[in-house]
C-alpha cells in the first residue's frame, strides 16, 4: 500500500510516517518503480504500536527501546516492565506537579475580587516575589 492508505489505515499523518522513518522507527519502505514509497502489513502494524505508545505519552526514546524489545526473538517482559513503571512515575510526577499548580491558581483565583478597582491581587503575584504564591505553589 502506499503512503495515503497507511496513513488512513493507522490514523497517523502521512508527514508524522515520513518523520518517524527519518527517527528510525519505522524500517525505510520499499520503493515502487516511480519511487512511491510501498508499505506491508507489518508496517501497518508497527506504526499502530507507535501510534498507541505516543498516545500513551512514551517519549520517542521509550518506543525505540519498546520497539527494540518487541523485535526480540524472546521478549524481555520485565525490561518492558521497567520501562513501563519509569514512565508511570515520571506521569505520576507530573501529575502531582499539576496538583501544585491548580492549587497555587486557585489560591490567586480566590484572592482576587472582581469589584476591586486598582491594584489586582493576580498581577501583584505575578509581578513580585509574592510569598504567599509561592508558598501556595510548593504545597
Amino acid at each position: 500500500m502506499q503512503i495515503g492508505a497507511l496513513a488512513a489505515q493507522t490514523s497517523v499523518n502521512i508527514e508524522t510516517i515520513r518523520y518517524y522513518e527519518r527517527q528510525g522507527l519505522m524500517p525505510a519502505p520499499a520503493r515502487s518503480a516511480g519511487g512511491r514509497r510501498i508499505y506491508d502489513v507489518s508496517a501497518a502494524q508497527r506504526l499502530i504500536f507507535i501510534r498507541r505508545s505516543r498516545e500513551l505519552g512514551f517519549s520517542l526514546v521509550d518506543i525505540r527501546e519498546l520497539l527494540r524489545l518487541a523485535d526480540e526473538r524472546r521478549v524481555d517482559c520485565h525490561k518492558v516492565r521497567l520501562l513501563t513503571v519509569r514512565h508511570l512515575d515520571d506521569i505520576r510526577g507530573k501529575i502531582a506537579s499539576l496538583g501544585r499548580l491548580e492549587h497555587a491558581l486557585a489560591t490567586l483565583t480566590d484572592a482576587c475580587r472582581l469589584e476591586t478597582e486598582g491594584a489586582c491581587p493576580i498581577l501583584d503575584a505575578l509581578s513580585t516575589a509574592n510569598e504567599r504564591f509561592r508558598e501556595s505553589a510548593r504545597r
